[in-house]
Order: C-alpha cells, then sequence, then structure tokens
C-alpha cells in the first residue's frame, strides 16, 4: 500500500511539475505563443472553407489567401466602423472632460455632507501625470499588439498549408492504440470550432445591433460604438460586458446630471444580454462547447496572469479542445467530469457507471 501511494505522490508531482513549466514557458514566450495559437484557431475556423475551396480545383496556395483575405475584410470593415464611431466620440471628449472636472468637487461636497470625508484634489492636476504613463504603456502595447498580428495571419497560412505534416506528426507521437480516437478528435475539434465561430460572429452581430438600438431609443450619443464595443467584449464572458458597459453609463451621466439615465443603459444591456444567453446564442449557435462555468472561470483568471487580455480570451478554447479530448480518451475520465458542464460528465462513460 504505502509503494503504491508513493508511486501516485510522484505521478501527481510529476503532473504539477509539468503544469509549473507550461504555466512559466507560456508566460516567457507569450510573444511567440499568442499568435502561434491564435493562428491555429483561425485555421481551424478556416479549414472547412479551404478545403470546400480545393475541392473545386482551387490550388491551395490561391484557396488560402482567398480564405485569408475573408478574414481581412471582415476584420477591416469592423476596424473601420469603430474608429469612424471613436473619431466623432473624440469631438466630444474634451467637452465631457471638463464636464468631469466639474463634477468631481460636487461629488466630494455631496459625499463630505453625508459624513463621507474625502481629500480634496485638483482633478486635472492629478489626472495629467497619469495620462503620460498611460500613453507610454499604450504605445508599448500596441507595439506587441501590431507584432503579434503580423504573425498570426503568417502562422494561419502555414498551419493550412502544411496541414498534413502537422496530422502525420500527430500521428506519429500519439500511441497506436489511440489512432482511431485521433482522427476523431481533430474531426470533432474542426467541426465544432467552425460552427461555434460562426455562430458567435452572428450573435456578436445581433447583440450589438440590438444595443444600438436601445442606447438610440435613451437618446444616448454615439450608440452605434457604444452598443458594438459592449458586443465585443462579452467574448471575455462575465467581466467583458461590465467593463464596456462603465464608458456609455459615464457618457450619459455627464450628458444628462440624472441618474435614471444610467439606470437605463444597466437596463438595456440587462435585457440583451438576457436575450443573448436564453434566446439568441441557444437558437443561433445551437450547441455551447459543453464547458463547466468552473473551468471556463479558472480559464479565464489563468489565462489573465499569463497573457492578460488575449489569455483571456484564447484560453477558453484551449479548455473546450482539452474537453473535446477527454470526451474521446477512457483515460481521462476525470479530466472529463472536471470540464464537464453536467454532473454526470459525457455520455461516454454513462454504461460503465
Amino acid at each position: 500500500g504505502s509503494s503504491e501511494d508513493m508511486q501516485y505522490y510522484l505521478t501527481l508531482l510529476r503532473y504539477l511539475q509539468i503544469i509549473l513549466f507550461a504555466g512559466v514557458l507560456m508566460y516567457v514566450g507569450k510573444l511567440l505563443f499568442i499568435p502561434l495559437l491564435l493562428g491555429l484557431l483561425i485555421a481551424i475556423v478556416l479549414y472547412p472553407v479551404c478545403r470546400r475551396l480545393e475541392a473545386h480545383k482551387w490550388p491551395r496556395s490561391l484557396a488560402i489567401t482567398a480564405c485569408l483575405l475573408i478574414v481581412a475584410v471582415l476584420f477591416g470593415a469592423l476596424i473601420v466602423l469603430l474608429l469612424w464611431q471613436i473619431t466623432l466620440f473624440g469631438k466630444d471628449a474634451d467637452a465631457l472632460v471638463k464636464k468631469l472636472a466639474e463634477l468631481v468637487p460636487q461629488l466630494q461636497a455631496w459625499l463630505s455632507e453625508r459624513g463621507i470625508p474625502m481629500e480634496r484634489f485638483d482633478w486635472k492636476g492629478d489626472v495629467t501625470p497619469s495620462i503620460g504613463g498611460f500613453v507610454s504603456s499604450f504605445i508599448a502595447a500596441a507595439a506587441d499588439m501590431l507584432f503579434m498580428l503580423f504573425l498570426t495571419p503568417v502562422y494561419t497560412a502555414l498551419f493550412l498549408y502544411h496541414r498534413r505534416s502537422f496530422v502525420q506528426y500527430l500521428q506519429s507521437i500519439v500511441p497506436s492504440a489511440f489512432q482511431t480516437n485521433l482522427a476523431h478528435i481533430l474531426h470533432q475539434t474542426i467541426q465544432t470550432y467552425f460552427n461555434y465561430i460562426k455562430g458567435m460572429i452572428m450573435v456578436y452581430l445581433i447583440v450589438g445591433i440590438l444595443n444600438s438600438i436601445g442606447l438610440m431609443v435613451l437618446g444616448v450619443r454615439h450608440a452605434i460604438l457604444f452598443g458594438m464595443l459592449c458586443a465585443i467584449m462579452t467574448i471575455i464572458p462575465y467581466a467583458g460586458i461590465i467593463v464596456s458597459a462603465l464608458l456609455p453609463i459615464t457618457v450619459v451621466w455627464l450628458d444628462t446630471s440624472n441618474a435614471w439615465y444610467p439606470l437605463g443603459v444597466i437596463a438595456i444591456f440587462s435585457f440583451v444580454q438576457y436575450l443573448e444567453a436564453n434566446v439568441i446564442f441557444p437558437r443561433v449557435v445551437g450547441a455551447s462547447l459543453d464547458v463547466s462555468t468552473f473551468a471556463m472561470l479558472v480559464a479565464i483568471i489563468a489565462g489573465g496572469i499569463i497573457w492578460g487580455g488575449a489569455g483571456m480570451v484564447l484560453f477558453i478554447p484551449m479548455v473546450a479542445i482539452l474537453k473535446i479530448v477527454a470526451d474521446n480518451i477512457p483515460s481521462l475520465r476525470s479530466v472529463n467530469i472536471l470540464l464537464s458542464r453536467n454532473d454526470r460528465g459525457t455520455a461516454l462513460y454513462d454504461d460503465e457507471k
């Protein structure tokens, strides 16, 4: 018994060492791994389209180029829309900052009257130094982002062009007992992510339109910018909608100085999020990734610690792929139970219970 316990603890220690080493490696090499993983996920989504074009006698290089152009056009259209709205918002930014500077002392006085002491400060003087630090941080982050944006389509094209070599490599390192499972896992991953991403694009578009219409009805300026921004930020579960809603709430409060309008914005976003979770997502996407909320939250937090905002988005697909692998390998039953959305795991193990 003691030798078996010792072997168990040694195995557990080895897994913990692997997880720790992988975490440190991903943190140190994030400039490599973020565009690499993003390129792989885009390649998985584009593979059915690329394969269909090749079936119509398109050369592989031309089919890959066409797929990347489709992504570039969609991404460019989104960027143009956001830049247009940001430009319109920038024209009113000075007036909003000035009004905010006037309201801060009033807020301090209101809190002081109710027994909440607050130090008075020069709002403009305190904020100005922080703006310089923010700008420098923004420039550094923008440089890293541009570097990653340059590498991502390169990796995507290489994954699509050399996909057979990558599959053959996986077949060479996977034990023969799992060769059949490997083909099924790859097929299931491709189909799941293609349908999921296609459905999610429609979900974000519908949510963005509904958000914009609701804000327009309420009379909020730059409704399209805020509506689409909040829709895009829902990529980050739970936290995304809260953070993105702060900007329209602040703007409408500064414009009206009336608490009912911010409450109206909250009501609109809450109603749209309810529709997205209970009506739009189930009907448009169909089936979700079947990953438990616990696993998603852990993935988001771990991704944020290791890769920042990019990790909060990219770690969810990594966990979902791990879930697909665990669905098809009985030896990973414990992992499947932990990641599965339902308490009993997938139907793969129902016969064993």
